[in-house]
Parts: structure tokens; sequence; C-alpha cells
């Protein structure tokens, strides 16, 4: 069974990449297996491998950190409310197919949102899960030696949202960021929504 691993603490950023990094040593040199990260960072924005700033609105006055990061993808934010995940998986007995893990991802969370009594969905040629054009998961994956790294943000609180309005989320404009609590019209408790994607990543 695939591990999830849980962190009840806010990470910061870096401490979660070498975390990934090390996951995903292990698992190439066979000395580790498959597992999933669950956990909230403390805020910072990240970009894409390609660099690119333009997304961020105002970079000289930005609130929170940018931390540049190897996963595809433009700018998003991460803070507390919002539960990232990061799946270290070996894509090989998968077929070598990224377009099918990303799909697999976005199955995983619509799932765990109607769970938690939200209706979402996809948006054909966009990455992501959606309530209508309303943002609800980013999703942004890297791979060594096809092992997976990175992987998705799922706003469940409200309290991760003002950050979004320094940046252009994923270099898409005029896209409104969302949350589970602003979906379902009520307090969704983080501790719900992690039983919930953790049961849905064990399909993965």
């Amino acid at each position: 069974m695939l591990q999830i691993i849980h962190l009840p603490n806010f990470i910061d950023y870096a401490d979660g990449l070498r975390l990934q990094e090390n996951a995903v040593e292990a698992l190439v040199n066979g000395s580790g297996g498959e597992l999933v990260y669950l956990l909230e960072h403390r805020p910072v924005f990240t970009i894409g491998r390609l660099r690119d700033q333009s997304s961020l609105r105002d970079a000289a006055n930005l609130p929170h950190p940018v931390h540049e990061t190897n996963r595809g993808g433009q700018a998003t934010y991460h803070g507390p409310g919002q539960l990232v995940g990061y799946p270290i998986l070996d894509l090989t007995p998968r077929g070598r197919d990224l377009h099918e893990h990303l799909r697999n991802i976005e199955d995983a969370l619509i799932r765990a949102c109607a769970t938690c009594g939200v209706t979402a969905g996809r948006r054909e040629n966009l990455t992501g899960v959606w309530v209508a054009n309303r943002k609800l998961a980013s999703i942004g994956v890297g791979l060594r030696k096809w092992v997976s790294m990175h992987g998705f943000a799922l706003n469940v609180t409200n309290a991760c949202l003002p950050a979004f309005v320094a940046i252009t989320p994923c270099g898409l404009d005029g896209v409104a960021m969302t949350s589970l609590e602003a979906e379902a019209g009520h307090p969704i408790a983080m501790a719900d929504a992690v039983a919930a994607v953790t049961r849905e990543l064990r399909q993965l």
C-alpha cells in the first residue's frame, strides 16, 4: 500500500524540497519505497524551472519570499490553509506517461473534493482542479529518472486566498482562486481534507 505521510507542523519550502529529494534518491537507488508527503508550508511564492517571473505582479514588493524550483508551471503560492501533496512515485511501471500521472492526481483530488461536499472538475487544456472558472487546486510535477516529485496544492480554507492577489496564478490571466471553504459555504477542517485526500491518493 502506498505510504502517505502527513506532517502536522508548518514546513519551510526548502525543508519540504529536501524531503522530496531524499525520497526520490532513495526510490531511484532502491533503498526506499513510494510515498506521498502531505503538509502545509509557511508562506512562500514559488516559480517553475523556467524561472519566469512575469506572473509575479510586483516582484520587488511581494509580502512573502520567492523560491525557484524545478517543477513545471509558473508562479503559485503556498501557505497555511492549503494542503500540499508531494507524490514520490516510480512512473516506469505506470507506462512513463506524465500526462496520465497528472490526470490521476486530478481525479484523486476531484473525488476528495466530492467527499468534502464540493463538486469540482477539469477545464479543457488546463491542468488543475476547478469549480467552473475558479481554480481550487494547482498541479506541477518534476521528474528524475521517471520518479515524480512536487505535486499539488489544494486550497482548503479561505486563509490561503489573499496572497494570490500578488501574482497571476500559474500565469493564467483572469483566473480567480477559490477554496473548499468558499465553495462549500462553511468551514472545512484541514483534518477532514487530509483524510479525504489520503483515501483517494492510495489509488495512484
